[in-house]
C-alpha cells in the first residue's frame, strides 16, 4: 500500500532546517506485514530530541531512514500469527519491541532486549526485515517505528493497547517522554516520598520526569536548565525551585537549598555536562540517574573516591528502565485521573508537512513537545 513519509536522506544539514529541509515527504510502498507484524495508520507523532539527534548527525543511523518513534495510532490490519492485537485496536509504540526470550527480556528488563538492539542499529524490525521502500529503494526503519508516516508496519511487539476513550496526541507523549522522563524518577531512581530530587535538562522529557517527580510526592524538586523560560515553566508546573547551571557556585547553591545535596538526580538533557552537574549536586549515599542520550564520543570525569568513600551510584536508564505493557497502561491511569498532566507539554500540533519547521524550532529550544496529528 502507499504512505506518505518523512525520509531522511542526509544528516548534518546546516540550520535552520526550515531552510535546508533534512526531512522529505515521499510517497513510499509498504510491504504487507508478516508473520508477527501490524499495519498501523499514525494517529499523531512526538518530535523527541532523539530524532534531532539523528538529523543533527549526533547519532549516525544507516540512510535513508524513515524517522519518527513517538507516536500513537490504530491497527489497521494484523499479520499472520498476531495475538495480542487486533484490527481498531489504538495502540502507543514503543522503541524497543522486546522479543521476550533473551535474558534482559526474561529478566524484566526489556529496554535491553538484545534482538531489538540489533534490529534498531541496523534499521530492521524485530524479524530483521524492512517494509518500506521509495522509487524502488529500500528505506531504513527508524528504531522499529518509523512514526512520521500516515501508515507503518512493524512489529506486534511495537504496540501497547490503550484505551480507546484516551485522546491520541496525549496517548503518543506515552511511548517517550512519559516512558523515559516518569521511567527514570519512578522506575530507575526510585524515588520516594518526600525525598528531595533535582531534574537536569527541561526538555519535553526532563518536565515529563518533573510531572512524576511531583506524581511520587517529592518534598523539594529542583529544576535545572540553562533556558529561563524552561525554569520558569517548571516553576509553574510545581518546581519547588530552579536554577541555572552556568551561575558561578551554583551547585554549592543547589547543595545549600537541599541541605547537602539531592537525593536522587536525573539528568534528562544527553549532554555529559548535565550529568557531571547532576553528580555534583547529589549527596552522599544519594543517586544520580543519566536517561539522556548524548553524542556517543562524549566523555565525563568524576572523581572515583566518591562514589566509593560517599556510598554515591550512578545509574543509566534507558527507556525510563520501564515494563512497557506494565508501564504504559499505569501512566495512562495516572494521566487519566490528573496526576501526570502532560497536555501542559504540548506546545505546538503540526501537520506532516511542517515538520521540517518543527525540528528547527525544537533545535532553537522554542519547544517542549510538539505534535503531528494526522487527519
Amino acid at each position: 500500500m502507499k504512505a506518505r513519509i518523512a525520509i531522511l536522506r542526509e544528516m548534518g544539514l546546516p540550520r535552520p532546517y526550515d531552510r535546508s529541509r533534512p526531512l522529505e515527504i515521499v510517497e513510499a510502498e509498504l510491504a504487507p506485514p508478516g508473520p508477527g507484524q501490524v499495519l498501523v495508520r499514525m494517529a499523531a507523532a512526538g518530535l523527541c530530541h532523539s530524532d534531532l539527534s539523528v538529523i543533527n548527525g549526533d547519532r549516525p543511523r544507516d540512510l535513508p531512514l524513515a524517522l519518527g518513534h513517538e507516536a500513537s495510532g490504530i491497527v489497521e490490519e494484523v499479520g499472520p500469527g498476531v495475538s495480542r492485537l487486533a484490527k481498531g485496536d489504538h495502540v502507543v509504540m514503543v522503541f524497543v519491541p522486546s522479543c521476550g526470550h533473551c535474558v534482559p527480556c526474561a529478566e524484566g528488563r526489556p529496554a535491553l532486549c538484545e534482538p531489538a538492539a540489533i534490529a534498531g542499529a541496523s534499521g530492521t524490525l524485530l524479524g530483521g526485515d524492512r517494509k518500506i521502500s521509495v522509487g524502488g529503494n529500500v528505506v531504513n526503519h527508524h528504531i522499529g517505528v518509523s512514526a512520521f508516516s500516515t501508515y507503518a508496519v512493524m512489529s506486534e511487539n511495537s504496540c501497547i493497547p490503550i484505551d480507546k476513550a484516551i485522546p491520541f496526541d496525549k496517548a503518543a507523549l506515552l511511548g517517550c517522554a512519559v516512558l523515559t522522563g516518569v521511567g527514570s524518577v519512578l522506575n530507575a531512581g526510585g524515588l520516594m516520598l518526600g525525598q528531595s530530587c533535582a531534574i537536569v535538562g527541561l526538555g519535553g522529557v526532563g518536565l515529563a520526569g518533573l510531572l512524576g517527580a511531583i506524581a511520587a510526592g517529592a518534598g523539594q524538586i529542583i529544576a535545572v536548565d540553562l533556558s529561563a523560560d524552561k525554569r520558569a515553566q517548571a516553576i509553574a508546573l510545581g518546581a519547588t525551585d530552579a536554577v541555572d547551571p552556568a551561575a558561578p557556585d551554583v551547585a554549592q547553591q543547589v547543595r545549600d537549598l537541599t541541605g547537602g545535596g539531592v537525593d536522587l538526580a536525573v539528568e534528562l538533557a544527553g549532554a555529559a555536562p548535565a550529568l557531571e552537574f547532576a553528580y555534583q549536586i547529589t549527596r552522599r549515599g544519594g543517586t544520580t540517574v543519566t536517561g539522556g542520550l548524548p553524542n556517543p564520543e562524549a566523555r565525563i570525569t568524576l572523581p572515583p573516591v566518591s562514589i566509593t568513600a560517599e556510598e554515591r551510584c550512578i545509574k543509566g536508564s534507558y527507556v525510563g528502565s520501564c515494563v512497557p505493557i506494565r508501564d504504559i497502561p499505569r501512566f495512562a491511569a495516572m494521566m487519566e485521573a490528573g496526576r501526570l498532566p502532560i497536555e501542559k507539554l504540548m506546545t505546538h500540533r503540526l501537520r506532516l508537512d511542517q515538520i521540517n519547521e518543527g525540528f528547527e524550532r525544537l533545535a532553537a529550544g522554542a519547544a517542549i513537545r510538539q505534535v503531528i496529528v494526522f487527519d
